[in-house]
């Protein structure tokens, strides 16, 4: 089984994403730099969070022009695993994998802090090994993280299962002080209509040790292993 991890000028969660899947999880892993057109044999894409390309323009609007990213988008349309947290969540919806925008906090400000996520779908690549009403501690780091889709589009996701996170307070409830962007719905992530790319702006690479103060994130590529390994007994 073996990891991807996508490296863009201005990305600074790369080796965060690189040392949960080598350390932690024990896994092969890999970095793949934004020029190659060469994903390395990889079961699992990640693309990482930080500011690639100054988020010039808006965030991920430029990522998305980068060499690998037609690879990438390749490799998800044919149904390979992508996961982009937080930046790399901007650049799916920017390259269209994922619907929807990240737009400014409602608050105008960064946030930098723990939330708590609760686990809408428990049946996706990405969430299988928690179960549904989970809730997870995991931290942000944004400017640009609020959810932003059309209300008929909106409906459409909740319809479809296509909620996986959602922001909420330590008890499970949905509140506005829960949310910390101003994401409609307190949507905090989402799949695609095939199940195989998400989006998450929490950054579950930073919550995969006790010392971090929560390993909650383990959940999310303890489900991504857990699928590759399923896959791969199938072939």
């Amino acid at each position: 089984m073996k990891f991807g991890v996508v490296t863009f000028p201005g990305a600074n969660c790369d080796y965060d994403a690189y040392a949960a899947v080598k350390h932690i999880l024990k896994e092969d892993v890999e970095f793949l730099w934004h020029k190659s057109e060469d994903l390395a044999g990889c079961d699992v894409v990640i693309l990482p969070g930080g500011f690639s390309y100054g988020d010039y323009l808006r965030a991920g609007a430029i990522a998305r022009f980068s060499p690998i990213m037609d690879k990438v988008i390749g490799f998800a349309r044919s149904g390979g695993l992508v996961i982009g947290i937080c930046n790399g969540f901007q650049v799916l919806t920017e390259c269209g994998l994922l619907p929807g925008a990240l737009i400014r906090n409602s608050h105008l400000r960064f946030s930098c802090k723990f939330v708590y996520l609760r686990i809408e779908n428990d049946t996706t690549s990405f969430s299988n090994a928690g179960r549904k009403g989970d809730i997870l501690k995991i931290p942000i780091a944004h400017g640009e993280g609020s959810y932003y889709n059309f209300d008929g589009d909106i409906k459409q996701l909740e319809d479809r299962d296509q909620v996986v996170f959602r922001y909420v307070d330590r008890g499970g409830r949905i509140t506005a002080e829960a949310n910390p962007n101003g994401s409609i719905n307190n949507i905090a992530g989402v799949i695609n209509r095939e199940g195989n790319v998400l989006g998450m702006m929490p950054h579950p690479e930073r919550a995969v040790e006790d010392i971090l103060g929560s390993i909650d994130g383990l959940k999310v590529f303890e489900s991504l292993r857990s699928t590759v390994s399923k896959l791969k007994l199938v072939s």
